[in-house]
């Protein structure tokens, strides 16, 4: 059984990459729920949704990251 492959590994990224990329999937989004805004249809409806787990993604990264410099810090 093939085991699927990420896109993209985020856990070697740093959190100045981590935030561009973020900033980078919202505009994504928010472009794609104007096309569906506007046309209340969409040629590729299944982007929304794999945007969506990708920023989810990233943002759980971001959070580990953060949380193990700060943890760093305090001891």
């Amino acid at each position: 059984m093939a085991t699927k492959k990420k896109k993209h590994d985020w856990k070697d990224e740093s959190v100045k990459t981590l935030q561009a990329a973020v900033v980078d999937l919202d505009r994504e989004i928010f472009a794609i729920r104007n096309e569906l805004a506007w046309n209340r249809k969409m040629e590729k409806p299944h982007l929304l949704k794999e945007k969506r787990k990708e920023k989810a993604r990233i943002l759980t990264f971001l959070t580990m990251k953060e949380r193990s410099q700060a943890n760093g810090k305090e001891a």
